[in-house]
C-alpha cells in the first residue's frame, strides 16, 4: 500500500528525517511510536506533501507521489488528520465537512453518478461519528475536545481514502471517545478494508488497536514489526520517559 524509501528531510540545518524506509501493508492498521521531537509528525507531513523532502520516495500503491503536491496526493485517496485537529471554529460542523469535498471536483462528481448517489456528504461519517449529526448546525468553536477529534476524523473520511493518516488522536481526549477512535479504526480496517497510519504516544491504546509498528529515534526508524513483538525491552529502550 504505503511505500517510503530512503526519505531525508531537513529543517534547516537540523536533519529530521534520516534515510527513512517504512513500508505500511494494505487493510493494516500500522502505528509509528516513539518520544516526542524524534520526527514522527515530520513522517507523516512528508507523506502528505506538507513538508518538502531533500531525498528519497513515496509510492502508494506503486505510484509514485513524490512530487505531487498535498492537494493532489489526497486526490490519490490519502486522508490526513494532524494533531490538533485544525478545524475551523467559525465554521458549522456541516460546512467543515462539506469544504473537504472542495478539492475533490469533476472526479468525485463522476465518482457519485457513477454509483448513482447524490452528491454530499457519505452517510458513513455520521454512522461512524453520530454526534455530528446531532451538532451538524453548531460551530466547531463550540465543541468539546472529544467532539472536535471526531469531527476532525469525519473530515478525512468524506473523501472516502484508501490510506488514513492521523497525528496523535488521543491527545487530550476523554477514556469514552478514545475507546469510540479506538473502534471506528477496527471498523475502518474491518468492514471497509482501509490502511490506518497512526503515530500515538498511549502505548495502551496502540497495543490495542495496532497491527504493525515502527519506532523512531533521532528521525529514523529503529525497529519495527508485528504489534505481538513490541517487547518490554523496546518499550525501556526508546518509548519510556
Amino acid at each position: 500500500m504505503l511505500t517510503v524509501r530512503g526519505l531525508n528531510q531537513f529543517y534547516g540545518d537540523s536533519h529530521t528525517l534520516r534515510d527513512v524506509d517504512l513500508g505500511v501493508n494494505s487493510g493494516r492498521i500500522f502505528c509509528l511510536l516513539g518520544r516526542n521531537g524524534v520526527g514522527k509528525t515530520s513522517l507523516l507531513n512528508s507523506v502528505m506533501g506538507l513538508l518538502p523532502t531533500r531525498s528519497g520516495s513515496v509510492v502508494l500503491d506503486g505510484k509514485d507521489l513524490t512530487g505531487l503536491s498535498t492537494e493532489q496526493r489526497v486526490r490519490q485517496g490519502i486522508g490526513y488528520v494532524p494533531q490538533g485537529r485544525m478545524i475551523f471554529p467559525d465554521l458549522t460542523v456541516r460546512e467543515n465537512l462539506l469544504l473537504a469535498l472542495a478539492g475533490q471536483g469533476q472526479r468525485r462528481r463522476d465518482a457519485d453518478r457513477r454509483a448513482g448517489r447524490a452528491p454530499g456528504l457519505p452517510d458513513r461519517v455520521f454512522e461512524f461519528f453520530p454526534v455530528l449529526a446531532e451538532m451538524a448546525e453548531r460551530r466547531g468553536g463550540d465543541l468539546s475536545g472529544g467532539q472536535q477529534q471526531q469531527l476532525a476524523i469525519g473530515r478525512a473520511l468524506v473523501v472516502e481514502p484508501r490510506l488514513l493518516l492521523l497525528d496523535e488522536p488521543c491527545e487530550g481526549i476523554q477514556p469514552n471517545i478514545v475507546q469510540l477512535i479506538g473502534r471506528t479504526l477496527e471498523r475502518l480496517r474491518d468492514d471497509l478494508g482501509m490502511t490506518v497510519l497512526l503515530v500515538e504516544q498511549k502505548l495502551p491504546f496502540a497495543r490495542a488497536v495496532a497491527d504493525d509498528f515502527a519506532i523512531m529515534e533521532r528521525g529514523a526508524i529503529v525497529a519495527s514489526g508485528a504489534m505481538v513483538a513490541l517487547g518490554d525491552e523496546l518499550v525501556e529502550g526508546y518509548l519510556a520517559v
